[in-house]
């Protein structure tokens, strides 16, 4: 990803994100898109608020330099469609 192209970026998390649901790993992401599109938001805001969960997990392995914690990725999709940024 690159900091000039925002389009790029958000491709390539929604190119993960299909793969996440294609592959049904980890099945939380199909079933968050479900729970979040079923209480009435369209496919692509249930989408963008998952890849919102994806770069946060990704920035916060990034700025730790710590390994991928599913679990707490899981966790943060579970709270949307509150975000891993806003507090509680």
């Amino acid at each position: 990803m690159t900091s000039g192209n925002p389009e790029r970026a958000r491709a390539a998390m929604f190119e993960v994100i299909e793969n996440q649901l294609r592959n049904n790993d980890p099945p939380e992401t199909r079933k968050t898109l479900e729970r979040l599109v079923g209480g009435g938001r369209a496919r692509q805001e249930a989408m963008r608020l998952i890849a919102c969960v994806l770069a946060t997990e990704l920035f916060t392995v990034m700025k730790s330099e710590s390994p991928y914690d599913n679990a707490r990725y899981i966790a943060n999709l579970r709270r949307l469609p509150k975000l891993p940024f806003e507090e509680d």
